[in-house]
């Protein structure tokens, strides 16, 4: 089990993965498709976007408004800074938080020790990386240790009764000996094999 220090070293090379994938992305159209269902690439950051300003207002008050959860709307021009500045704020959030402080996270109405949050958050940012990487056509994998990760909390969330329903899609079944593509798999994303 990963400590609290631990888990904030991956979260923070998550985040600057994502930036890069993040300036890739600003660089041509927004209105690609994504893996998320419905959620073009504009959507998918905002929706990013949206998450980290959250969690980070959560991170530093106890609490946020859900409004606050709410992305801006996304551009070419716009991607990069509101990134960044969501990015730089949910970072700062955790690296001052107590691991066992209570954080109530409005959007699923419940109190979680900061632990958990950052958890959801290195969970959240890797596969969403992936998101971003696969609607421009580049490749994403985070390294082993937030693969292990994401494994096993993927698979805890396809073994809830009923699923995660409106945060992951339905799990797909497993197949090969990858343990990316199954942990992507379990949280319902589709990636292709690695050509040979």
């Amino acid at each position: 089990m990963l400590t609290y220090s631990e888990m904030l070293t991956l979260h923070h090379t998550a985040l600057a993965d994502t930036t890069r994938l993040v300036e890739r992305a600003a660089q041509g159209p927004l209105d690609l498709p994504t893996p998320c269902d419905e959620w073009d690439l504009a959507a998918l950051l905002s929706h990013m976007i949206g998450q980290n300003r959250g969690f980070a207002a959560a991170l530093g008050d106890g609490d946020a408004d859900i409004a606050l959860y709410a992305g801006p709307a996304v551009t070419p021009d716009s991607a990069v800074g509101v990134w960044a500045e969501s990015a730089t704020a949910l970072r700062e959030g955790f690296g001052r938080a107590q691991p066992d402080a209570t954080v109530h996270l409005a959007e699923f109405g419940a109190q979680v020790p900061a632990t958990l949050a950052l958890g959801m958050q290195l969970l959240d940012t890797a596969v969403h990386a992936w998101d971003v990487a696969t609607a421009v056509g580049a490749t994403y994998r985070p390294d082993d240790a937030t693969v292990a990760f994401v494994l096993d909390s993927a698979g805890a969330i396809a073994a809830r009764p009923g699923g995660t329903p409106g945060v992951f899609e339905p799990p797909l079944t497993a197949t090969g000996s990858d343990p990316w593509l199954a942990a992507l798999r379990l949280l319902g994303r589709a990636p292709r094999p690695a050509a040979a």
